[in-house]
């Protein structure tokens, strides 16, 4: 993995670059097409235009952009793109790149983006590996809080059954007792029924008996 090409921009504004020495091609001319379809929105990106691969990370309306000569690799360049947004924000901090004009900080700048370049360049295998690391611990980390989610989301879900478990039971208890009490009413009502009927009847023959006897029934009785 080679970086040959780097370069810090506000829009299309190019604020400071570097070409390694050994690269050969018109960078530059590539990069202002480039530079004019990156959105300004925060973000990583990759593209490929013919045999050139450019890598940028955009934030806050700058844009930390290089060139690598192979496609199929992403962590290097990125681990050289975040490094120079770090060093380039406690340079010149976040209020002065949103005014500066273009090139005004290459004097300064380009030397770094040149030192940089080497460094990942030169210890590619160890930062590439150092990155697999981090990535590895990401992803790890990324599955433990997966694991945990999945765990609480049972867990509410256990609480949701258990809730309507009790519920359930309760109604259970409030049907049992509904029962009883409309079974007693029932046997009530049906003991009342048959009082009054009892009485209805025995009032009825005492109507009949009273007609035909007298009402104190003496009439028959002497008989």
């Amino acid at each position: 993995m080679t970086i040959v090409y780097s370069l810090v921009s506000r829009g299309k504004t190019v604020l400071a670059e570097y070409t390694a020495t050994s690269a050969t091609g018109n960078f530059p001319t590539v990069t202002r097409v480039i530079l004019s379809k990156i959105p300004t929105v925060d973000a990583k990106r990759t593209y490929v235009y013919d045999s050139h691969v450019f890598h940028c990370i955009v934030e806050e309306g700058i844009c930390f952009l290089c060139m690598s000569e192979e496609g199929d690799k992403h962590r290097i360049p990125y681990a050289f793109l975040n490094d120079i947004k770090e060093k380039f924000t406690v340079k010149y901090g976040r209020e002065v790149p949103q005014r500066a004009i273009a090139f005004s900080m290459n004097e300064e700048f380009s030397s770094l983006l040149r030192d940089r370049m080497e460094y990942y360049n030169n210890r590619n295998a160890q930062v590439d590996n150092l990155d697999k690391v981090k990535d590895q611990i990401d992803q790890v980390k990324d599955v433990m809080v997966q694991n945990i989610e999945k765990v609480l989301e049972r867990g509410e879900k256990i609480e949701l059954l258990v809730d309507k478990s009790d519920r359930l039971n309760q109604q259970a208890f409030r049907f049992q007792k509904s029962s009883t009490t409309l079974r007693r009413t029932l046997w009530w009502k049906k003991v009342r029924t048959v009082a009054f009927l009892t009485a209805l009847v025995a009032i009825v023959l005492y109507i009949i008996a009273a007609s035909m006897c007298g009402l104190s029934l003496s009439k028959c009785i002497h008989k």
